[in-house]
Formats: structure tokens, C-alpha cells, sequence
């Protein structure tokens, strides 16, 4: 049996139809002609790629921790400034 190549275009366009559009695999294979598990394969394939290193998964935790702090401050300032502003409309009104 001959094995058929596919175009890396093909490749993506149906892994994107399974994860971005959330169809389901088997859908998809009918759709296209392919095998269902050559589908399967090329899903894994990509997952495994998209998944981030340990050490890039450590850097991004560490950016969130940076990143929430961040943001509660924020919104304590703007808390802070709303309130700022509630009083001095009283003041001037």
C-alpha cells in the first residue's frame, strides 16, 4: 500500500478545523478522505509543538505573578482616584 503525502498547508488547515473550530476529528477525516488516525496523529503532533518548555512554562508563571500584582495595584489606584473624584464633586457641587 502507498503511503499518500500531504501538503503542510492541508496539514494545518485540518488540525485548525479540529482545534480552533472544535469539530470532531472523525468529522473532519470523512470530510477530507483522510484516515481518522493519520488525523489524530497530525493533532498530537501539533499540541506537542504548541505546548511550551518547562523553563518557558516557569518564565510565563513567573510574568503572571508579575502581571496580577500588577493589575491589583492598578485597580487600587483607579478605586483610589474614584473615590478622589466622588469627594471633590461633593466639594464643589
Amino acid at each position: 500500500m502507498q503511503r499518500t503525502k500531504y501538503a503542510a498547508e492541508f496539514k494545518s488547515e485540518a488540525v485548525k478545523q479540529v482545534i480552533d473550530k472544535g469539530h470532531p476529528v472523525v468529522d473532519v477525516a470523512k470530510r477530507l478522505g483522510i484516515p481518522e488516525g493519520v488525523l489524530y496523529s497530525w493533532v498530537n503532533k501539533f499540541k506537542k509543538s504548541d505546548a511550551p518548555q518547562s523553563g518557558d512554562l516557569k518564565a510565563l508563571q513567573a510574568e503572571m505573578v508579575k502581571i496580577k500584582a500588577e493589575l491589583r495595584r492598578t485597580i487600587e489606584e483607579r478605586d483610589i482616584l474614584k473615590k478622589a473624584a466622588a469627594y471633590f464633586a461633593k466639594q464643589s457641587g
